[in-house]
């Protein structure tokens, strides 16, 4: 795919844009959501002119509609052809990925139709399969020149001499491989060591014994020698259960930090060199992992079928004992490592206690950059160790956090930090820490060792609005999921200091309950002096608007009841209450409507549609 991409670039026939997704990426890289960022980015980049839809009220709605009014505008036959890329959709989830292409079917369509140029490549593995109407189908393993390019391979890389019996294994193992090429790549690897005692007999007999099938050979590799298990299962946490994938020297020192803690210093580069650290990650993976050649080089499996291969039989084969909860056990492993680097002396660096400088200046840039040459792990351990902590939800967390040093993380965090705003006081409480990023578990965990919700402090003040301000669903349903069993004014003063509160998102509590049916926080928001009953978010909708979608008759009911609602509040799609409650068939909510004076039977939204023809 990369190679079409750039030929097609170097031919400069119009507009080329591209995405690739990463499933060893953030949520980003594997998400259609990032696909559309990404190919709007490119497209407004290319096209400047588009910038103008973005002012037009009717396409502010889902990303993907905004991303088609695109494609359709640049369907102008004065403008380029426009080519689009998208490879490894096996990377992405499987129906969001049949989404994406359905979308990019339909804009295929209409481009035909209206005789426009529009050009668009997938690439995917064969599982799993993508069902595709309409396009041409190319399977590049029965391609005459993926043959030839897996001959090239083999007689490039395998070293076993040149003799008749060389040319024989060389030939045996083109047509065994059966047009995988990763296969063919390991099992180089493997004939090369062989051979390396001269002995092209043994070298025969090991191309024998060596298994078809991608997966079995995987096994093979692994089980080949029982050295070291401990490092390979470390090595596999790491890459499978990081929350971003790791680079060299960071993922060098997250191992020792899991198998020789007792040997955990500021790291010197003539001491311990990336060429080691390079060994490392070969040994430990046992040749299944690789340092990738990027611009920031990460370490990852050295194809994404190594990952399939341990999270679906791998590791149940490799450790039977361990794979009911490997993923909570895993996190676990990872907290403790992140939390044992954490409490590294970097004293002679950053003192304790010793105001930091402006996190957006010059010398905090330096202190940053020379305590990351020294503690390389740091800034990772200190941003994920209670990542780690809530994800291992298999293993009670109360006695980490009571243990857990919260001023002294408050003071790495903060040097990490390249925003002031973002940086805490040494006051901050952990709940407040825990709820701004959306650490549920630990939250639970943290009300049972302290029950008070109503602590001061902070940017935001509470930890409630915290999670609101930064969107965190869970942190927010689990702050207040035992809302009846903490002080009535604990709640109350919250809601009343944050009534008008809007988050990342524009909404407003009162807007987040109607969403999610919170009846009695509801209840408690429009009893509050000055809450705006009416208040809109970032797409347009308001409190009765969410609640009528959603089907929360209670919400419905009381916002109702209440003075200056707007029945008719448009979102920035057109859609009313009336028409949300219709389009998901909320039957007793569309009656609670209609028999509300000044509701609009007759309103349509931007496409046309009225409570009749959506209702289901």
């Amino acid at each position: 795919m990369n190679f079409a991409y750039t030929q097609t670039m170097k031919a400069k026939e119009g507009t080329v844009i591209a995405s690739f997704f990463n499933a060893r990426g953030d949520v980003l890289e594997r998400s259609t959501t990032g696909m559309y960022r990404s190919l709007l980015f490119q497209l407004l980049n290319a096209v400047p002119r588009l910038i103008e839809v973005f002012d037009v009220p009717e396409h502010k709605g889902k990303l993907d509609d905004l991303y088609e009014t695109i494609v359709n505008q640049s369907r102008n036959p004065e403008w380029e052809p426009l080519t689009i890329f998208v490879d490894a959709l096996d990377e992405c989830d499987v129906d969001q990925v049949e989404e994406m292409v359905e979308f990019f079917e339909h804009s295929g369509k209409s481009a035909v139709s209206s005789g426009t140029r529009l050009k668009i490549c997938f690439s995917s593995r064969h599982y799993p399969h993508i069902d595709i109407q309409y396009g041409r189908k190319l399977s590049l393993e029965l391609e005459e020149g993926h043959e030839k390019d897996i001959a090239t391979y083999i007689q490039s890389k395998l070293r076993v001499g040149k003799s008749k019996a060389a040319e024989e294994i060389k030939t045996k193992m083109r047509n065994k491989a059966g047009g995988i090429f990763m296969w063919v790549v390991l099992v180089a690897g493997i004939l090369n060591a062989e051979y390396k005692g001269g002995r092209i007999f043994d070298v025969r007999k090991r191309l024998d014994a060596i298994p078809t099938k991608l997966s079995d050979l995987f096994k093979e590799i692994l089980w080949r020698d029982q050295k070291n298990l401990q490092d390979l299962q470390l090595c596999i946490q790491w890459i499978l259960f990081a929350k971003r994938p790791l680079k060299l020297e960071e993922y060098y020192f997250a191992a020792v930090s899991g198998l020789s803690p007792d040997e955990l210093c500021e790291w010197d580069p003539e001491d311990i060199t990336r060429d080691d650290m390079s060994r490392f990650v070969l040994s430990s993976s046992k040749g299944l992992a690789e340092t990738t050649k990027s611009k920031r080089p990460t370490v990852q499996f050295i194809h994404e079928s190594v990952r399939e291969f341990f999270l679906k039989d791998g590791l149940r084969e490799l450790w039977s004992d361990l794979t009911a909860d490997f993923q909570s056990l895993s996190h676990r492993q990872l907290q403790q490592c992140c939390h044992a680097y954490i409490k590294l002396d970097i004293s002679g660096y950053v003192p304790f206690g010793t105001p930091l400088p402006k996190a957006s200046s010059d010398t905090a840039k330096d202190l940053r950059s020379s305590v990351s040459d020294k503690f390389p792990f740091l800034e990772y351990a200190t941003h994920h160790v209670l990542y780690h902590a809530d994800a291992a939800n298999a293993f009670p967390q109360e006695r980490f956090l009571k243990e857990f040093d919260l001023e002294a993380w408050i003071h790495l965090d903060n040097l990490f930090q390249i925003y002031d705003i973002r940086r805490h006081t040494p006051a901050a409480s952990l709940l407040y820490i825990l709820s701004e990023n959306n650490l549920a578990k630990l939250i639970q965990t943290a009300l049972i060792l302290d029950p008070r919700i109503d602590i001061e402090g902070e940017r935001h003040r509470y930890p409630l609005f915290a999670a609101l301000a930064n969107g965190q669903r869970d942190a927010v349903k689990a702050l207040l999921q035992k809302e009846a069993s903490f002080p009535q004014d604990d709640v109350s003063a919250q809601l009343e200091y944050g009534r008008n509160f809007k988050s990342h998102k524009g909404q407003t509590p009162l807007s987040w309950a109607a969403e999610n049916g919170h009846e009695s926080i509801v209840k408690q928001l429009l009893a509050t002096d000055g809450v705006d009953v009416n208040a809109r978010d970032s797409t347009g909708q308001t409190p009765l608007s969410w609640a009528a979608e959603n089907g929360h008759e209670s919400a419905v009911k009381q916002l109702l009841a209440t003075d200056g609602v707007d029945v008719n509040a448009r979102d920035s799609t057109g859609q009313t209450p009336l028409l949300w409650a219709a389009e998901n068939g909320h039957e007793s909510i569309v009656k609670q409507l209609l028999a509300t004076d000044g509701v609009d039977v007759n309103a349509k939204d931007y496409g046309g549609g009225t409570p009749h023809t959506t209702g289901r």
